[in-house]
């Protein structure tokens, strides 16, 4: 198949990139290469894409709006996996117009590029963020997710809304992937496990909010990219049971749908960090601090119709996959 993958040279798009090629697929991988993050560790991601067969890389932001069209109506994509967006609760306080040009304007962008060139599914990264203030356990998609404690959050939210109006109006099947704190080899230097660990080798402390009692529903990007594999293929249909008088939230009388993708096993943060410290083989001092504005005390995903629908339940340990990441990290940074 042909198909765009935006954020490309991204974390969760860089891996998912080379699954689609090994599969035989022809890939365009669309990133902007912005400086959110070392630009280089992008760099060294795409290098590896760019070495293979059926890939071509395009340099663009989602909210370049001349730059999508003439992509989309150039290409015609079989399929769209959108993972470009600007990440990040705790950028979001500081840089909102950030998150609404990338992850607002350029949603949008995909949606039209999909809708007028005939693209058969759109595939997009929502976040466990959209649960927000909800506390009841694990998180479910048929919940209602309407209290986010982030603009980060609102905006993937956003997206999910977004996506049902262009099912509704245009009969664009769409699928929304609620992510669990991914990590793994070449992850995001911005999330905790990487700056803990560089923090680790440095022999500096490292900053533990709220006490190290937060829990995480940590899943491992092989198992994340296991589950879009296998939602690509499933394409959505309007749900014959939809009842507007009860709506579910992840389906609707429109080709739309919703999944969590998430280890369903939460670990606490202390715990985490205790793991990571055995991987290293070395203690770190801790600075523990109160929980940050936007962040919430608990995310653990509901996957039963994950597994229902594809039958796969990502399962990974912590263990397992720290002690891989622990291994690129020394090998990549040569510590």
């Amino acid at each position: 198949m042909k198909i765009l993958v935006t954020g490309a040279a991204g974390f969760i798009g860089f891996h998912l990139s080379q699954r689609l090629l090994a599969q035989g697929n022809h890939v365009t991988g669309l990133d902007n290469l912005n400086a959110y993050y070392d630009v280089s560790l992008k760099q060294a991601r795409l290098k590896l894409l760019e070495a293979q067969a059926g890939f071509r890389f395009v340099r663009a932001a989602l909210e370049d709006r001349p730059a999508m069209e003439s992509l989309f109506s150039a290409e015609r994509f079989d399929m769209v996996v959108n993972l470009a967006a600007q990440a990040g609760v705790r950028y979001s306080l500081q840089n909102p117009h950030a998150y609404i040009d990338s992850n607002i304007v350029g949603f949008l962008n995909v949606l039209e590029g999909c809708r007028h060139n005939a693209v058969k599914h759109l595939i997009y990264a929502s976040s466990s963020s959209v649960y927000g203030a909800n506390t009841t356990v694990p998180f479910s998609v048929h919940d209602a997710a309407d209290h986010p404690v982030s603009l980060y959050a609102a905006t993937k939210k956003s997206n999910e809304l977004m996506a049902h109006t262009y099912a509704h109006l245009f009969g664009l099947p769409v699928t929304g992937l609620r992510f669990f704190t991914v990590y793994g080899p070449w992850g995001r230097p911005d999330m905790a496990y990487f700056s803990f660990t560089k923090a680790i080798m440095d022999g500096r402390p490292i900053d533990v909010f709220n006490h190290g009692r937060m829990q995480r529903d940590f899943t491992y990007i092989d198992d994340i990219v296991e589950g879009v594999v296998r939602i690509m293929g499933h394409i959505p249909r309007p749900d014959p049971a939809w009842d507007a008088d009860h709506p579910d939230p992840a389906s609707g009388s429109a080709p739309y749908r919703l999944y969590n993708i998430g280890n369903n096993q939460p670990v606490e943060l202390g715990h985490f960090i205790e793991v990571l410290e055995e991987c290293l083989g070395r203690k770190v001092l801790k600075n523990m601090l109160p929980i940050q504005a936007g962040e919430v005390l608990i995310t653990c995903a509901d996957v039963d119709d994950l597994m229902r629908e594809v039958g796969f339940r990502p399962a990974t340990s912590i263990q397992d996959g720290l002690r891989r990441f622990v291994e690129w990290y020394r090998g990549y940074y040569k510590d």
